[in-house]
């Protein structure tokens, strides 16, 4: 998995996990911020939300346009500035009015602005790195290790969020609003980090930021013919079209279906459910399943009893907490739901490069293009168990706070365990679609056009993430099986167009 990766991979993928730490950290609590601090009902947080989403991942394409002009490392060192900018105001408590609302807006701005100059271009750049002929077969593990550091950042965010919220409220007397713009001040920390990881180890792909007409600093790519340059742009507007469903059904994890968790999910939990909810506890299960593959694959007496041993201290660790904390109950918040999904990505990419590893040895490892249909299926499968699951719950309700402000009322007490499970499903469809949608991406595009292209799969994502907020405007309108039921239609109907068009998109891999 790790074997015959450029090392300019493990810098970039370390910079992407500080940037994504502090974005995740914010994102954990943004919807429930909104409601909170401005009052503002399901449909107007899910408006706000949806369209910062869009902001993020639309604003790619302009920062790809500018760097296929002046640089990618230019662009991804300006980005993280503009971000920091962003993150900077929105950690100031101004209260919830009219000036506080526009000064938050201005934050978001900033904050998109700053992730679409940096994300994509970052990502462009891991893809150069594999055009060296050298790496050239490990492109698609190199995009899977860069996505599940990604999530090494997202993993740890709720529980940065809610942690640093409880000090503030315990240890500064700040109110439940004004706690909410600490968790937001990490992203500020978290981008230092982020850009010194980037300086300091910046020799290791420096040949891939581009902007520059040396001799030798650039890597040889070869000429397309318009055809051919058509083909490729059609197929990958093709793919763009399809994932728009898929980020609209999989970002309702940050709004309705932590609507969900806040309203329908039981606030407690108990025994090994419990434990679920200690991000130390999800950390030793990670390295479990590192060290098992590493136990095996190892060539040496000294790596396989190494990694035995960080079995047998992580076994010992868990068994520890569970005595420890054995009829103890753990108190569940609905942000921290949100560290499910990074932390199966974490323990299931190895699996995953194990599997279509195995696959492709045989010769039947399948398409980028299929694995995105497939996973287009599996989004559906998840939507399908919350649905049955929501049958015969009551609709969604609201009730007057003391200052005026709409509040959501908790309807019920479902075990967390179905939202544990939902977050596994849609785990699997994310790591058949996203990292094999990125690495296609690098692949396929035409080479004068690869940060606009690469920008154009945000743009997709952009689309997606502003149709996220359907959920909120479903949310207590309808039955919650029907909404449900929305998402898993939109799934199915994307899989079976990209089933029939696959041939077209086969033919440029």
């Amino acid at each position: 998995m790790f074997e015959n990766q450029p090392k300019g991979l493990y810098a970039l993928a370390l910079a992407n996990t500080g940037e994504r730490f502090g974005y995740y950290t914010m994102l954990a609590v943004f919807a429930l911020f909104l409601r909170a601090n401005y009052g503002l009902d399901a449909g107007w947080a899910g408006e706000i939300y949806s369209d910062f989403l869009m902001l993020v991942y639309f604003l790619p394409i302009v920062g790809g346009w500018l760097a296929d002009r002046f640089g990618f490392g230019r662009m991804v060192t300006i980005g993280i500035l503009i971000m920091f900018a962003g993150y900077l105001l929105l950690s100031v408590p101004l209260g919830g009015d009219t000036v506080a609302l526009v000064v938050m807006l201005a934050a978001l701005v900033l904050i998109g602005l700053g992730t679409g100059l940096f994300k994509g271009n970052l990502q462009v750049m891991v893809g150069d790195l594999y055009n060296d002929p050298k790496y050239a077969g490990q492109r698609d593990s190199g995009f899977s290790i860069f996505y599940m550091a990604i999530n090494i950042g997202a993993l740890f965010a709720p529980t940065a969020a809610v942690k640093i919220m409880e000090w503030a409220q315990q240890n500064l007397g700040s109110s439940v609003n004004d706690s909410y713009h600490f968790a937001f001040a990490v992203a500020c920390a978290s981008l230092i980090l982020s850009i010194a990881i980037y300086y300091i180890f910046r020799g290791t792909f420096r040949h891939v930021e581009g902007g520059t007409k040396k001799a030798g600093a650039q890597v040889e790519v070869e000429e397309l013919s318009k055809e051919e340059t058509k083909a490729r742009i059609v197929a990958l507007c093709l793919v763009f079209a399809v994932v728009i469903f898929f980020w609209m059904a999989f970002h309702q994890n940050g709004l309705s279906l932590t609507y969900f968790a806040d309203e329908f999910t039981a606030k407690s939990s108990t025994g090994v459910e419990g434990m679920a909810f200690n991000v130390w506890n999800l950390v030793c299960i990670i390295f479990i399943v590192y060290a098992l593959f590493s136990l095996f694959q190892s060539k040496t007496g000294k790596g396989k009893a190494a990694s035995a041993t960080l079995i047998l201290i992580s076994l010992a660790f868990l068994f520890l907490q569970y005595d420890a904390t054995k009829g103890e109950i753990v108190a569940v918040s609905a942000p921290i739901f949100q560290q499910f999904n990074p932390f199966y990505v974490v323990a299931l990419t190895p699996v995953s490069l194990a599997i279509f590893g195995s696959l492709a040895k045989k010769g039947k490892e399948p398409s980028a293009p299929r694995k995105i249909a497939y996973g287009m299926v599996v989004a559906g499968l998840a939507y399908c168990l919350m649905a049955v699951a929501s049958f015969g719950l009551p609709m969604p309700q609201t009730t007057v706070g003391p200052d005026g402000e709409e509040v959501a009322v908790h309807m019920a007490d479902v075990t967390p365990q179905l939202l544990i499970y939902t977050y596994l499903i849609l785990t699997f469809a994310e790591l058949l679609l996203s990292p094999m949608g990125i690495s296609f991406v690098s692949k396929v595009a035409p080479p004068k056009y690869k940060g606009l292209m690469m920008g154009g799969w945000f743009v997709a994502t952009a689309i997606g993430n502003k149709l996220v907020g359907v959920g909120g405007y479903l949310w207590g309108n309808i039955p919650l099986w029907a909404v449900w039921t929305v998402f898993i239609a939109l799934c199915l109907v994307s899989a079976i167009f990209m089933f029939s068009i696959m041939k077209r998109l086969e033919k440029v891999c």
